[in-house]
């Protein structure tokens, strides 16, 4: 089939790419002539484990190009919505600005029989006032949430754990189309929900809703451990053994960021309130609080375990992107904690396998180091605060020689504390004796 994607950022980029390497013809469209031209040339402009081989390999095939030009889209049967939703600057709802010029730009490319498909996660209510801008050029609107995890992007968009279809007629031709672009999916047995678009809107922004609660469960829990002298991993573990609640996403520590959750948390939370039921999710804003304050929590362990004071004490910091094997830095609570000791008077230098030049771009005034090694060399404190697999399998007998003192915080719960203890370290994690 042939299709575009209009946006190109993570998740359209990833998209557009990965229908291309199942068969159709596919056009990657964004205003960004930069990021095209990257893209266009086989290179990505962000990490993401898989997708620079997937792109090299596709685009050799002739089925993916990439094109600012929107007359580049008229070709296309299926048109796919991938652009951003952020946070508005001026409150919590998210800002459609994106969305709206997406659609507002496809409308004199729209023929008779052609399916807009939303995948940017928007407000409930959303996909019915598109739908409705749509009708006049003869087209479908349906909706189809994208339910990507940063690190496992390409798998998640060839093998999903499940599809979702929000359309005004379940029987209607926009179905069947979306069946023939997911036809190998399908034909593996992904399950496949055709719902009403306020169902399909409300999907995404609930898995991430009770996913974020779940983190602040934890971390809630791991307040208490530290009050009690009770280990919040033992807790988690222990807990975990439930099947009513499971141990995934039960770990303890600065808590989530990216450009998902916190945002999409918040855009939900005011959506509720401006439709008349803010009270249901009120305790997203709790939710939201208790994340946040684990990175005061951690800074503050940093500073007691200083003797009271980071002004002018060297500290590393390992990890800047929000979660492993990203670059990303959106709302990064490594990133954040870092300036904030920074802020405090501390010399700190970070270090990321892949996410420097990210964090350089947003906060240039903090110091970078080129390695692990590099960042360690002198430190009288040792921050873990992104769970890298580099950083779990650190030798604490060969940082100890780095170090100007053995103390070692780890912020994501992630280290042996046995190991690191045996190394003559003195350790402290969150929630755990």
């Amino acid at each position: 089939m042939r299709l575009s994607v209009i946006g190109c950022g993570y998740l359209g980029a990833v998209h557009a790419t990965a229908m291309a390497s199942i068969g159709h013809e596919v056009v990657g469209f964004d205003v960004d002539a930069d990021k095209i031209g990257r893209l266009a040339a086989g290179e990505a402009p962000f990490f993401e484990p898989g997708f620079d081989e997937l792109l090299r390999d596709t685009l050799a095939t002739g089925r993916l190009t990439f094109s600012t030009e929107p007359s580049d889209l008229a070709a296309a049967q299926v048109h796919f919505i991938a652009v951003g939703t952020p946070q508005r600057e001026d409150g919590d709802g998210a800002d459609l600005r994106f969305v709206d010029a997406a659609v507002q730009g496809l409308l004199p490319v729209l023929s008779e029989g052609d399916v807009v498909v939303g995948k940017s996660t928007v407000p409930v209510g959303t996909a019915q006032r598109l739908a409705d801008i749509v009708a006049p050029t003869g087209a479908l609107l349906l909706w189809n949430p994208e339910f990507l995890r940063e690190g496992f992007a390409v798998q998640d968009t060839l093998e999903p754990d499940r599809i979702v279809y929000g359309t005004a007629d379940p029987e209607g031709p926009g179905v069947a189309i979306l069946d023939e672009v997911y036809a190998k999916a399908l034909a593996a047995g992904i399950p496949r929900l055709v719902t009403d678009f306020s169902t399909s809107e409300l999907v995404k922004v609930a898995a991430n809703a009770f996913l974020a609660t779940k983190i602040s469960f934890i971390n809630a829990m791991s307040e208490i451990a530290d009050a009690t002298g009770a280990d919040v991993t033992q807790l988690a573990d222990a807990i975990g053994h439930d099947v009513r609640i499971g141990r995934r996403f039960l770990n303890a520590g600065v808590g989530f960021g990216g450009g998902c959750l916190p945002k999409d948390i918040r855009a939900f939370a005011t959506r509720a309130e401006e439709l008349g039921h803010g009270r249901a999710l009120r305790f997203l804003r709790e939710v939201d609080e208790i994340n946040l304050r684990q990175r005061n929590r951690l800074v503050d362990v940093v500073s007691e375990e200083l003797g009271g004071s980071v002004a002018g004490r060297r500290i590393a910091i390992l990890g800047l992107a929000f979660k492993p094997n990203s670059d990303d830095t959106r709302d990064s609570p490594a990133l954040d904690i870092a300036t904030r000791l920074h802020g405090l008077g501390a010399d700190v230098i970070s270090y990321d396998p892949e996410a420097i030049e990210t964090a350089r771009r947003v906060r240039p005034h903090l110091t970078y180091a080129r390695t692990a090694d590099e960042a360690l060399a002198g430190a009288e404190a040792t921050v873990v605060v992104t769970e890298w697999e580099q950083f779990r399998q650190l030798d604490p007998e060969t940082a100890a020689d780095l170090v100007a003192d053995r103390l070692i915080i780890d912020g994501r719960n992630c280290l042996d504390a046995g190991r690191w203890r045996a190394a003559g370290w003195s350790y402290r994690g969150l929630g755990r004796r």
